[in-house]
């Protein structure tokens, strides 16, 4: 199953204040009181006046993101990240092959990343995308890493993420369904329809 994620991740009034009156911006629910900014081209153009650009090969070490964060764009997410930190987080896989990379501003500058990451044989905390919301201020919890505890997971395309802000549905949308299902079921052991893993690198 494929996964593919381009995304601002920061403190959800922190994006509402920095977003207000955007057309194209769209944010999704996370848990923690963190919200999710969808990246999509129209909202790149919006705020930078220009037409994204992407890589032409595939993401490295030394072109960690699909995305090239163009002097206009690394300066509004610093402007951004003035009252607090902001992350860009990219990720795509499919058939458990893939990548993962993050960066994160705080107080008006870069202050972590570019990471990049294809092989994610390293310790779950060291990954790119955990160690950059672990920088947001994200709380260990019951779930398997930052990833998961925030709720990454629940959505596997930038649609599904447009779809779930526009929807105003909560990062717990899912076990809240399931709830409400297992209420009308008189077997007690039938479990309905959840998202699966993201491959071995998103909930246990």
């Amino acid at each position: 199953m494929s996964y593919q994620l381009s995304a601002v991740v920061a403190d959800v009034e922190l994006l509402r204040e920095q977003t207000a009156g955007l057309d194209h911006a769209v944010l999704a629910a996370l848990r923690q009181d963190f919200a999710l900014l969808p990246v999509t081209p129209q909202l790149v153009e919006e705020l930078t006046g220009g037409l994204p650009d992407f890589t032409t090969g595939e993401p490295s070490a030394e072109q960690p993101f699909q995305l090239v964060l163009s002097p206009a764009l690394s300066e509004l997410l610093a402007r951004w990240s003035r009252p607090g930190p902001v992350a860009y987080l990219e990720a795509e896989f499919a058939g458990g092959l893939g990548h993962q990379a993050a960066a994160v501003w705080l107080g008006g500058e870069p202050s972590w990343g570019p990471c990049f990451d294809d092989r994610l044989d390293r310790p779950r905390a060291e990954w790119p995308i955990n160690a950059a919301l672990a920088r947001l201020g994200v709380e260990p919890g019951p779930w398997i890493d930052p990833f998961a505890e925030l709720g990454l997971h629940l959505e596997r395309e930038t649609a599904g993420w447009l779809a779930h802000g526009r929807r105003g549905l909560s990062a717990d949308y899912w076990d809240e369904l399931a709830d409400e299902w297992e209420l009308r079921q008189s077997d007690q052991h039938q479990q309905p329809p959840r998202p699966g893993p993201v491959g071995d690198w998103g909930i246990a």
